[in-house]
């Protein structure tokens, strides 16, 4: 895919992934619409990006709003006059168990990680449609191929948007419209830290995961986004983010159902 001239719309892109990833679009002279629930960072984010260059918008969204993200796209409209690409980042962490997670902690973050990415494909697609070639790319994360105890809500989310995009992907083939999943592994940016906790959650446990986590977030995020938009212009459906997110997917295919108890052995966890 030829990105330079394009128009791509980003959510999340006030940091870490999203914004690593507009700033690798930019530098291939792709145009960007910027979108994240802190306009302070995202303003940000469209100033580097134009110091490259390109044209570059800035939206305060919060992707869990209906009715903000229906008007976003007469607001890209507005100013680009057209879309190419939508990239889909945008994503909370929410740790504990099934058991500690109240109802109302589970639903905020399947609004954001799920249905956030449902919506923003709905507004989009018929900009989408309208480009001789274009690309919906929704990110996932190396929890939505395996599922760790602690991370319930998350990785349910994370394969809601897996088995979501590869539907779409089928139901779009012959159009102009592709679909990739990106799955990301331990990149360094501060989902862990930010995560929320459920409350009357062991502040022990809680401080224990986060550490362990921290100690897997490794990738910067640019080079994250570097692969993230090589795969983009390869085509490819599904984008491996690290070699960690490379093995845990070949290992989850050798062995779908005992992967966490070889990884456990093979860790000493």
């Amino acid at each position: 895919m030829k990105l330079a001239n394009r128009v791509a719309v980003v959510t999340g892109a006030g940091g870490g992934i999203g914004r690593a990833t507009a700033l690798s679009l930019a530098r291939r002279g792709c145009h960007l619409a910027l979108a994240d629930i802190d306009g302070a960072l995202v303003a940000a984010t469209a100033e580097q990006a134009r110091a490259l260059g390109v044209r570059a918008s800035h939206h305060r969204l919060d992707v869990a709003d209906r009715g903000a993200v229906r008007a976003l796209p007469g607001e890209v409209l507005d100013v680009h006059g057209r879309v190419d690409l939508v990239v889909n980042n945008a994503g909370v962490a929410l740790g504990g168990t099934f058991e500690q997670i109240g109802e109302d902690d589970f639903d905020w973050l399947m609004e954001i990680n799920f249905h956030g990415v449902v919506r923003m494909t709905r507004a989009f697609l018929p900009l989408l449609r309208a480009s001789d070639d274009a690309r919906i790319v929704n990110v996932s994360s190396i929890y939505g191929i395996i599922s760790p105890p602690g991370q319930s809500a998350y990785s349910a989310s994370k394969f809601a948007v897996r088995g979501f995009s590869n539907a779409l992907r089928h139901e779009l083939a012959g159009s102009s419209v592709a679909v990739s999943v990106v799955h990301p592994g331990g990149v360094a940016t501060s989902i862990a830290k930010s995560a929320r906790v459920p409350a009357g959650a062991p502040s022990q446990e809680i401080e224990r995961g986060r550490a362990i986590a921290q100690r897997l977030l490794r990738m910067p995020p640019e080079q994250a986004g570097e692969i993230i938009v090589r795969g983009i212009e390869r085509r490819q459906a599904r984008i491996l983010v690290g070699n960690d997110a490379k093995f845990v997917a070949l290992l989850e295919r050798l062995s779908p159902v005992r992967y966490w108890t070889l990884l456990r052995k093979a860790t000493g966890r």
